[in-house]
């Protein structure tokens, strides 16, 4: 009977593999595995690596190393690579269940291994439906192997005598795991931190000599260039550089704010590490390191976010009711999109800004507070009543953000629709054709806690933007190609009271300007 259990298990888990395969196989041309498509497309290029663009728009972002490493593989049909990936993607699901279970299955005897198999199968299943994962395959991504490399290595998975190891190649396919050579020197792991460093630089170095030029461009410079990422202050971007361009920070305090803030929380997740490695809690470090190297990025991306799901999922089998229910909640909030589930309710701003951040402010949470085990439980009797009131001030801020206005120039209700929004009349009612002589013609609709702005442009135009404050930023509206000759925008703000519509002609020139909004 038990064995059935196990069976049925792992039987759930492959249906909603497969039936997840099958509707990213579903998806148009353009849209099915895309970041497969650009890695694949970049290893057939033959110009210059960091000069490739894919037909849908994406340039290739990664080390030369990386490169290195999926040249072999693009040997492969593209179909034939695609079906391959998305298999090696649930592969790998499976193997991160079993690394972040693995403390809790030692246990001997026939129905310890019964009670192993459903819970690797049950973490495999949560992981799989959570939105990372589901981006990671829909997407054709390499985020998860990075997981899989870190996790196994920080986690003392490996043989102690190549520890460190992995990181380093992980880290020299894409950087954010260098933050695990911190935590080694940190958690005085000094053998593992040369180990990655020396990873690291042979992987380079490897790649310098197969790619010379591509190497040189991209520590040249390349490297610097987030914005050839994509749209850095969009929903997607749940980083904390992410939540803070969506604040609305002026240019020159964003960069001060961001560091002061990623110091912070990593130094604070970095000594929880610290503390769990200490107490023989390897993998719940490595987690935790995971996390942080999230919330310090630029940019961190759905498909990025597998170390808040595993936070998670480690909050839920953690002591304290407390913990369980944190864990809980966050679990929803990387399953489920708040801010898309909820975008048709109308909410007062500050709601409006928790519901599309709450991973981001979850991701931050977890990093400072932590994921249980050793260091969340020494001393728990003394210290629950202290915890008890910083729950409780948390709980009450997080409720007078929520209920207070924020300043127009923050704006975090701002949202700029696209070509697939085109068919839904709440965004695009506006039915009127350009008016000669005028640049821009639109309406506008209020609504409870947001205003909307739909209309069309000349053909003078070639862009369009909108700053919220005097001082915010200035953000790109997209004209879109309703019908032939008909270019069409849509956008919602949180109010136009010092709002500041622009339109530019093909020189940059502002050709009018639009204020008094409200």
């Amino acid at each position: 009977m038990f064995e059935r259990k196990v069976m049925a298990a792992w039987a759930a888990f492959g249906g909603i593999a497969a039936v997840s395969a099958a509707l990213v196989l579903r998806r148009p041309d353009a849209q099915r595995l895309s970041d497969l498509h650009i890695y694949y497309g970049a290893a057939k290029f033959d110009g210059p690596l960091y000069d490739y663009v894919a037909e849908n728009g994406g340039p290739f972002t990664y080390p030369p190393f990386a490169m290195v490493l999926f040249r072999p593989l693009s040997l492969l049909p593209e179909a034939t690579l695609g079906l391959l990936w998305l298999a090696m993607t649930c592969a790998a699901v499976i193997a991160i269940a079993r690394t972040v279970t693995r403390r809790a299955t030692e246990a001997p005897g026939a129905s310890a291994a019964v009670g192993r198999g459903l819970l690797v199968a049950g973490v495999a299943t949560a992981l799989l439906v959570s939105a990372p994962v589901q981006s990671n395959l829909r997407f054709g991504q390499v985020s998860i192997f990075i997981v899989l490399l870190a996790l196994v290595d920080a986690g003392q998975v490996v043989p102690a005598r190549y520890r460190g190891i992995l990181v380093g190649v992980a880290a020299a396919i894409k950087l954010t795991p260098l933050l695990f050579v911190v935590y080694f020197l940190v958690a005085r792991r000094y053998k593992d931190a040369a180990r990655a460093g020396a990873a690291f630089a042979g992987c380079a170095a490897v790649a310098a000599v197969l790619m010379p030029g591509a190497s040189v461009r991209y520590w040249g410079g390349t490297i610097f260039q987030t914005s050839r990422i994509g749209d850095l202050a969009s929903l997607g971007n749940q980083s904390v550089h992410g939540m803070l361009l969506r604040v609305g920070l002026s240019p020159a305090t964003l960069p001060v704010v961001w560091a002061v803030l990623i110091a912070a929380i990593c130094g604070a997740a970095l000594l929880r590490a610290r503390h769990l490695h200490l107490h023989g809690e390897p993998v719940r470090a490595a987690v935790l390191v995971g996390c942080a190297t999230v919330a310090a990025s630029p940019v961190s991306w759905t498909h990025h976010q597998v170390w808040t799901v595993l936070a998670a999922m480690l909050l839920v089998a953690a002591d304290g009711a407390w913990r369980r229910v944190a864990g809980w909640a966050l679990l929803v909030v990387m399953t489920l999109s708040l801010g898309v589930v909820l975008r048709g309710v109308a909410l007062y701003p500050g709601w409006q800004f928790l519901l599309e951040n709450a991973r981001s402010l979850g991701l931050v949470a977890v990093c400072v507070a932590g994921v249980g085990g050793a260091a969340a439980v020494r001393a728990r009797t003394a210290r629950f009543r202290a915890t008890r009131r910083v729950a409780v001030a948390v709980a009450a801020g997080l409720a007078v953000l929520a209920l207070t206005p924020l300043p127009a120039g923050a704006d975090p209700t701002f949202k700029a629709y696209s070509a697939d929004d085109l068919t839904n009349p709440r965004y695009f009612y506006f039915t009127g054709a350009p008016v000669a002589g005028q640049p821009v013609t639109f309406m506008i609709r209020r609504e409870k806690t947001k205003v909307r702005v739909n209309g069309v442009v000349g053909a003078e135009v070639a862009r369009l933007r909108y700053t919220s404050a005097p001082g915010g930023a200035a953000r790109g509206i997209p004209l879109l190609e309703a019908e032939p000759g008909v270019r069409t925008f849509s956008f919602r703000s949180a109010s136009l009271v010092h709002g500041r519509l622009e339109a530019l002609d093909a020189a940059g020139q502002v050709t009018a300007t639009f204020t008094n909004l409200a």
